[in-house]
């Protein structure tokens, strides 16, 4: 046989493609019940969530890496909307006996601070209707995972 096989099978191949769009869609899907996986390089698998309002929110953090929490660390952290990201997460790098959740009340809700292979269940009230910012505050993770917590 050489590459110019007289017997073309390019014919029976079908290719499916599938649209960016809908990719990111299916991702993006409305529930109330979120499982969020993270990562050894810094990431989030959702940067979009979206929950219904004036319902309870059930949320789930994996931590799928490998490395310990005191290397590697991540939680979910939702916070308030008038809160300054930035802010926060200076002043979070500097809050390591409180798992880098800095004094002040500006969550709404968060998880425990997770190494590889751990994860942590959380339940809380959906805030208002609008978008809010989630993060992991572990020092210099908040800028690679960032999103946006939708509430409608």
């Amino acid at each position: 046989m050489s590459c110019n096989n007289s017997n073309n099978t390019k014919e029976k191949f079908q290719y499916e493609r599938v649209k960016e769009e809908a990719t990111s869609v299916q991702s993006n899907t409305m529930s109330n019940n979120v499982i969020l996986n993270s990562n050894d390089q810094m990431k989030f698998d959702k940067k979009i969530i979206r929950v219904n309002a004036n319902q309870k929110v059930t949320l789930t953090l994996n931590h799928n890496g490998r490395f310990p929490a005191s290397s590697m660390g991540h939680n979910f952290v939702l916070i308030k909307k008038d809160v300054d990201v930035n802010e926060y997460a200076l002043r979070a790098a500097g809050a390591r006996n409180s798992e880098y959740i800095p004094e002040g009340d500006n969550e709404i809700a968060y998880t425990k601070m997770l190494g590889g292979g751990e994860s942590d269940t959380i339940t809380f009230d959906a805030p208002e209707p609008g978008t809010y910012v989630f993060i992991c505050s572990f020092p210099g993770h908040y800028q690679l995972m960032m999103g946006e917590f939708i509430v409608t």
